[in-house]
């Protein structure tokens, strides 16, 4: 069986994480059991709710032990089958982790996914038309639930998740505003994703500036956002908020650090009858058949063009997902393994 190399989670982050979190080994495959196959993993998926699973906090989901693989979305290909459900060849979908094999039990619901690779790109899985794409279509779809000339909005705007929404939003008839960190971004959301307008966070100091740039791009008001960041994003945009509008709460990467990110004026939600929902989403399976099967449409008809930064080898992960922490990675972040 071959050696595979795995990153480990070493120790906890005391505030910002940094690449000493993490550890670099190797061990042994073991040997296949009857139902089990081995997966070698093409693409590793780099993603931020990664980095609240590294702090021994209570959170939506149990914390990363100590000294185990990092859990991550992987992308391969079938190398070894003792399962009927699976060939060797077969390409597949998995939670493989921060390794370049698995030993994966088929019999396992939901472990292990097959997929086709002639119309979509086997990367595309971890991102587009996988789990970010999926937690886009929740959160617009069935939270926000937008009817066509709405205005709705997203934060991480050219993210995995943020691409697939606009390309969502668009297909539902929305005025679809991203924000975003930098004009190379915000060209992108517009030129290449669909985004109507897009504004750059970055050339705001405070919530109440990002607000006013906020209003110009969306004069009609927003009634439906989806957060991915917290912070001042969140404190700019609720005051723009139509009455009974709709939020959907994906995530809060301002506050992984274990920093506070308090809503300054909460009062808006009671004034405006909002909902705000959060959500996981892979506590929703049953709506991801229906989000797969749009989301494969919508790139095989060129209609979501997602982006990808890929670092090359398994060693290169800890400093790809500090980068992404930071906003340096473009569109979906990923390591390619092979």
């Amino acid at each position: 069986m071959p050696l595979n190399q795995q990153i480990l989670l070493d120790n906890r982050p005391i505030g910002e994480a940094v690449a000493s979190n993490f550890k670099l080994t190797s061990s042994e495959t073991p040997a296949l059991k009857d139902g089990q196959v081995l997966v070698r993993h093409h693409f590793l998926s780099l993603d931020p709710y990664m980095r609240g699973r590294m702090n021994d906090t209570k959170n939506y989901a149990a914390a990363q032990p100590l000294g185990q693989v990092m859990i991550g979305g992987t992308a391969g290909e079938i190398l070894e089958s003792r399962s009927p459900k699976f060939q060797p060849g077969d390409k597949v979908v998995g939670m493989g982790g921060w390794q370049q094999y698995s030993v994966v039990d088929a019999e396992q619901p939901g472990a292990l996914r097959k997929v086709d690779t002639t119309q979509v790109p086997l990367s595309h899985y971890l991102g587009a038309v996988g789990m970010p794409g999926v937690t886009a279509y929740y959160g617009l779809v069935k939270i926000i639930e937008p009817k066509a000339g709405q205005t709705v909005a997203v934060s991480a705007a050219t993210g995995a998740v943020g691409s697939a929404f606009a390309a969502l939003a668009k297909a539902r008839g929305c005025r679809t505003v991203g924000i975003a960190g930098g004009p190379d971004k915000c060209q992108y959301a517009v030129n290449e994703l669909g985004f109507d307008a897009c504004i750059d966070y970055k050339l705001y100091k405070d919530a109440a500036s990002l607000s006013a740039a906020l209003k110009e791009a969306c004069p009609n008001g927003i009634d439906g956002y989806f957060e991915n960041v917290g912070g001042m994003v969140l404190n700019a945009v609720l005051p723009l908020m139509n009455d009974f509008g709709r939020i959907a709460v994906c995530g809060m990467i301002a506050g992984y650090d274990g920093e506070p990110t308090p809503i300054t004026h909460p009062a808006l939600i009671l004034r405006s009858r909002l909902k705000v929902q959060g959500f996981i989403v892979s506590e929703h399976m049953e709506v991801w058949p229906e989000a797969l099967k749009e989301l494969g449409t919508l790139v095989a008809a060129g209609k979501l063009r997602p982006r990808e930064t890929i670092a090359q080898g398994l060693q290169a992960a800890p400093e790809a997902f500090l980068g992404l922490l930071k906003g340096r990675n473009f569109g979906k972040q990923l390591v390619k393994l092979i």
